[in-house]
């Protein structure tokens, strides 16, 4: 008796604002049932409808909420008492679908007579059930006009339907109070396990489906993060990045792989047939395993498209401003903090209004799979907000690449170099935003047109639930198998362009490298130079410089390059092993200024102080140095390498260098002036 009155009481409190206080009314567009409770079958009326009018979706319930009552009616405390529970239970249905609530006086005749029976048995007369609420006459339960209706009545067509009850939830979907479930407005209810929309034999072909991809995806991933892993020196801002991009897609394809082999442990709630309830899709934080899952998979989505922005924001920074890489690694904080921290915060926030949802197609548990507020808000505008972000820092950076390509001379091989970069830019970046453009696209056809698929699920099921039918339903649409599938391969499918970034052959050299051990290594460093991949920041930080004339064995060339230039003159000037050659004493006669001068450890002389001479220098003692330079310099210069130029050609021709002495010596004696300076300023520097 107490679990009946428990039950009596939850069902009142839930439908106290459903009862209509007026004599007519309409119910929803569902046939007449034949009554079935014991207790109302002796009745001048033999069918009613459901809900009834304190909302029980159908007779099982209402029997369930009347037990409380059995023993007033078997000791017949009031005649009237059975007739008015049956109205409020089994109301009597009539041939239009109208309804009429029984009369105030036939309540309080009922309750005035019962009240001293309900106290001794512990029972008090419910809040729904006060006689005020109900229309003031004196007529019996039910009225004629309700059983017989008037012959002007009957010649007139059905009278449409004016009332919709919405969504009612099964009994079978029904899950205990208090886990914030909710499903198609209705609380504490959830959607049916693994699917509502698809049969069998296609959730078998969808979750092996995910497999399979979730795997290849794993693969190409886990293939870049060990490439990283092998050389880490290789990859430097602005492509650091792609490796924690890659990182996050990673973990999604391990997620999506977990709920492979979970298959619906996670996503959904086992059934209960002793207590008439159906597997219902896992809602809440309350099953760990679930929020687990969720909290990857949304976790490292998030942060796969926060370092796309941050990708696309590096290469803007070395384009653009033309940051080197040191300048942007000093940002890489300000990049960990914003990529890391904002998906964490949106995780928190979900975990905190408990918008978990179990996926029945893939067995992982996400977010807006029914919620159309948490996919609009929580998943669509991030994405959108990436995307729009991306694309127009990329497109600014491959305009100042192009820029830079049109209008800065550089030499053939960096300008080769700078193409294959922007080639590699654009390419990546479409395989990475045509699959993500697609997964928008899927999610908001899915969000547009679910309240759609929902309705027709409930107009073919609700004769199976025994539930209102949905109101003047006009359009009925099934979703199709392959939307979901596109969805899901896309997701997994946007982690595998990291692998088209660092597939080259000296990736190929580092693997061949790992597995032979120590052995090849030496092969990989001298392959190095071949196979060096283009520096973005390197090729847009040199500066081009005037042409330095070069001659080589009788052929004159151009250089682009001052820093190349001035690295080749000062090695002429470094001395052999072991001794001090004659360029030593010229570099330090042409620095004979006072206080420009101071000898090293090994007792060379080195130039300290001569980069500025203009600094140095009194005012109009510059023109006189030139001159000095310009009429020494070289004279003395073509002496002493004609003396001495085979004991340094011996000397340096044991480390592979004749053919560069040659050429930079030449170059000296081409270059008046100004050729000595840089002499002596790489010197210095090098010293």
């Amino acid at each position: 008796m107490t679990m009946g009155l428990l039950w009596v009481l939850w069902s009142l409190v839930a439908a106290s604002m459903a009862i209509h206080m007026e004599a007519g009314g309409s119910h929803s567009m569902f046939t007449c049932e034949p009554i079935t409770l014991r207790m109302c079958q002796d009745l001048p009326y033999n069918s009613t409808f459901m809900p009834n009018l304190l909302n029980h979706y159908d007779q099982q319930t209402a029997a369930l909420a009347m037990e409380p009552f059995h023993p007033m009616v078997n000791l017949e405390c009031s005649a009237d008492l059975r007739t008015f529970l049956c109205a409020l239970y089994t109301p009597v249905c009539t041939e239009y679908g109208r309804m009429t609530l029984p009369c105030q006086r036939l309540c309080q005749r009922a309750r005035a007579e019962c009240h001293q029976l309900m106290e001794i048995f512990g029972i008090s007369w419910p809040e729904e059930m006060e006689c005020e609420r109900f229309p003031d006459c004196e007529e019996s339960y039910p009225r004629t006009a309700d059983l017989f209706p008037s012959s002007s009545v009957t010649s007139e067509p059905p009278a449409p339907v004016q009332r919709d009850y919405g969504f009612w939830c099964p009994r079978e979907l029904k899950v205990d109070p208090g886990l914030g479930y909710s499903f198609l407005g209705a609380q504490d209810c959830s959607a049916p396990c693994p699917s509502m929309h698809f049969h069998r034999d296609e959730l078998l072909f969808a979750r092996y489906f995910v497999g399979v991809v979730s795997i290849v995806c794993l693969s190409a991933t886990l293939f870049t993060f060990l490439t990283f892993l092998i050389d880490m020196a290789r990859f430097r801002y602005p492509e650091r990045p792609i490796v924690f991009y890659a990182v996050c897609y990673m973990m999604v394809a391990l997620i999506y792989f977990l709920g492979f082999l979970l298959e619906d442990r996670v996503a959904c709630n086992p059934a209960s047939p002793g207590r008439f309830r159906a597997a219902t899709v896992t809602q809440g934080s309350h099953n760990k395993a679930c929020t687990l899952l969720f909290m990857g998979l949304y976790f490292f989505t998030m942060a796969g498209g926060a370092w796309w922005v941050v990708l696309t924001l590096t290469w803007f920074l070395a384009a653009v401003p033309k940051w080197g890489s040191e300048a942007i690694e000093k940002k890489a904080l300000i990049f960990h903090a914003a990529a890391w921290g904002l998906p964490g915060i949106l995780t928190v926030t979900l975990l905190a209004l408990n918008k978990v949802e179990g996926d029945g197609l893939s067995g992982v548990c996400f977010v807006g799979m029914y919620d159309g507020v948490a996919l609009r808000w929580f998943l669509l505008a991030p994405l959108g907000v990436d995307v729009v972000l991306g694309v127009v820092l990329l497109l600014a950076g491959i305009a100042a690449l192009n820029r830079v390509r049109m209008e800065i001379p550089l030499e053939k091989e960096n300008q080769d170099k700078l193409v294959k970069f922007m080639i590699r830019i654009g390419v990546f970046s479409a395989l990475y935003l045509v699959p993500l453009l697609t997964v928008i696209g899927c999610y908001m056809y899915e969000h547009s047109y679910r309240p759609l698929w929902e309705t027709s699920w409930v107009q073919e099921k609700c004769r199976h639930y025994h539930i209102p039918c949905p109101y003047q339903v006009k359009q009925t649409s099934h979703p199709d198998l392959a939307l979901f599938l596109i969805k899901y391969l896309m997701t997994l499918v946007v982690g595998i362009p990291s692998v088209f970034w660092v597939g080259s052959k000296k990736t190929c050299f580092e693997w061949a490298s790992f597995f032979h051990g120590h052995r090849r290594k030496d092969m990989v460093k001298d392959s190095q130079q071949g196979l060096q991949e283009p520096d973005l920041s390197q090729l847009l930080l040199r500066e081009p410089g005037p042409p330095v004339v070069r001659k080589s064995r009788g052929t004159s060339t151009q250089g682009t390059s001052t820093h190349a230039s001035s690295t080749h003159l000062a090695m002429l000037d470094e001395p052999a092993s072991g001794s001090t050659s004659r360029a030593g004493s010229v570099r330090s006669k042409a620095s004979s200024h006072p206080g420009s001068q101071r000898r090293a450890r090994d007792g060379r002389v080195t130039a300290t102080s001569f980069r500025s001479p203009e600094e140095r220098l009194p005012y109009g003692s510059m023109p006189r140095l030139i001159d000095q330079s310009r009429h020494c310099s070289t004279t003395r210069l073509e002496s002493q390498s004609r003396h001495g130029s085979t004991q340094r050609l011996e000397s340096q021709s044991r480390h592979g260098s004749t053919r560069d002495l040659s050429i930079t010596t030449q170059a000296i004696q081409s270059t008046p002036g100004n050729g000595i300076h840089r002499v002596v300023e790489e010197d210095g520097a090098t010293a």
